[in-house]
């Protein structure tokens, strides 16, 4: 008999529940006794329950101070410019990438496709051989974007003549960054090349940046993400894979501004059907609402909440608000997901992208219940999404309160991971990603869902403990 997970059993009438041996359930059903069969077993390891640090803080109240900072925090896009101009500590001989620290050689085949692609389209490479020359060359510096503030989708490479959209955070004063979305399939964010690739993104930075940032410079207000988040998780979105109503929310808001400062009525034409298009133009627009809300929770002595989460398809990584400057790794998982035609889970590369920035700040994967549709894009059910959402509960600390799920009577998303209960449950977080090809230069070749990586987060857990807790065992 298939053994039930716990949640499955509320507002279920039975006998008995069995959480031991078999044995038991066995005899309990030979007597005609209704048996429940839970999915449940001893922890590997007793953890330590870790209350307060050496200093006294309640690692609760810490946390509280976290999730209220995220919670509190604003987001509006208040203008773009481009990389070197704009992102702190951006140079030109720099290319930052997603996920944690990386170097060349350790780089998997969609992030060196993209370092290539970026460095063809710079100038700084006439061809494929000779951008594999000069990335291999050590004349290129690799920086992580979480390292400048920035967030990047998939191989989340930044170069210095790329447009940028500038969010900020008004309540805190900190900014966020982000490049423009190129859509799906054959695209450089996924590790693709080509003439095609690089005529994008020159349309996007001659015409699409010029147009977006004029209509945004006439819009003195800004425009508000987060209340657009929370609209959009009202229609449907989960605003990390699908962000269909968020895309439209975004270009209702902006279009009048972009027929009032428009200098070519063709330009402003294509720029509203580029956008229109691509349902996937608000994740690059909700990915620094992500961080920009997540940055003052940074820096919180005693918090044991995650406010960075992210993956270079070679490694996934955490970081805690409490210890801001150290990564936690694992090898990047495995996306068990639905495939482009003439494609298989062979040819995917292990799980990528600064993208799950919007599980870490309570919503994508961990709003799956406000889109229940989401699953016809990374597979799953419906059932799935609202279970997903249910789990999350368990693992995070607080609920957002500005962000809710019309489907669970409005309640607040899951909101602040908490190192503590990943660790002491063994319940992972549950990401939605796309998938790209495992070799440079082909692209997307589907989309699916996984869970983070159990190690960084024990490594994450037994470090906070050694830094913060130790000590009080001594005296």
């Amino acid at each position: 008999m298939q053994k039930k997970p716990l949640s499955d059993l509320f507002n279920q009438k039975v006998h008995a529940l069995n959480l031991g041996l078999e044995s038991m359930a066995d005899a309990l059903e030979q007597q005609e006794t209704p048996v429940e069969r839970l999915n449940w077993q001893p922890p590997e390891r007793i953890l330590p329950n870790l209350v307060y640090t050496i200093d006294d803080i309640s690692i609760d109240q810490a946390n509280d101070i976290s999730c209220e900072r995220i919670t509190q925090s604003k987001a509006v896009l208040v203008g773009m410019g481009i990389a070197r101009d704009v992102i702190p500590g951006m140079r030109e001989n720099m290319i930052l990438h997603a996920g944690p620290p990386l170097t060349w050689e350790r780089m998997c085949g969609p992030t060196r496709g993209a370092v290539m692609g970026a460095l063809i389209y710079e100038g700084t490479a006439k061809d494929e051989k000779q951008a594999e020359e000069i990335a291999a060359s050590g004349d290129f510096i690799f920086e992580p974007c979480h390292h400048h503030n920035t967030v990047g989708p998939m191989a989340g490479i930044v170069s210095p003549s790329m447009p940028v959209f500038i969010v900020e955070n008004p309540i805190y004063g900190v900014r966020a960054y982000a490049t423009q979305n190129e859509g799906l399939g054959k695209v450089l964010r996924y590790g693709a090349m080509g003439e095609e690739v690089y005529e994008r993104l020159r349309w996007m930075e001659k015409v699409l940046y010029p147009t977006l940032a004029r209509a945004l410079e006439s819009m003195p207000k800004g425009i508000d993400l987060k209340s657009m988040i929370a609209q959009a998780l009202h229609m449907g979105d989960e605003c990390h894979n699908r962000n269909r109503a968020g895309t439209s929310l975004f270009l209702r808001a902006i279009a009048p501004a972009l027929v009032r400062t428009q200098k070519d009525g063709e330009d402003t034409a294509k720029v509203i059907e580029f956008i229109s298009n691509n349902d996937h133009f608000f994740l690059n627009l909700s990915m620094p609402t992500g961080k920009a809300t997540l940055l003052p929770a940074e820096g919180i002595a005693g918090s044991t909440i995650l406010t960075v989460m992210a993956r270079n398809g070679t490694d996934f990584g955490i970081r805690l608000a409490s210890m801001p400057d150290q990564w936690f790794t694992a090898p990047a998982g495995r996306v068990e997901g639905l495939y482009l035609p003439g494609f298989s889970e062979e040819d995917a590369n292990p799980d990528i992208g600064d993208s799950t920035i919007t599980e870490t700040a309570g919503f994508g994967g961990f709003a799956m219940a406000a889109a229940p549709a989401i699953t016809q894009f990374v597979g799953g059910s419906p059932e799935l999404a609202l279970k997903t959402t249910i789990e999350m509960y368990e693992i995070t600390h607080a609920q957002h309160r500005d962000f809710t799920i019309p489907a669970l009577g409005f309640r607040g998303t899951p909101l602040g991971i908490d190192v503590r209960r990943v660790a002491e449950s063994g319940l992972l977080p549950q990401i939605n990603t796309g998938i790209a090809h495992r070799q440079p230069g082909i692209g997307m070749v589907g989309a699916g869902i996984l869970r983070a990586p159990k190690k960084c987060f024990d490594d994450a857990f037994f470090a906070f403990e050694q830094k913060y807790c130790k000590q009080k065992e001594k005296k």
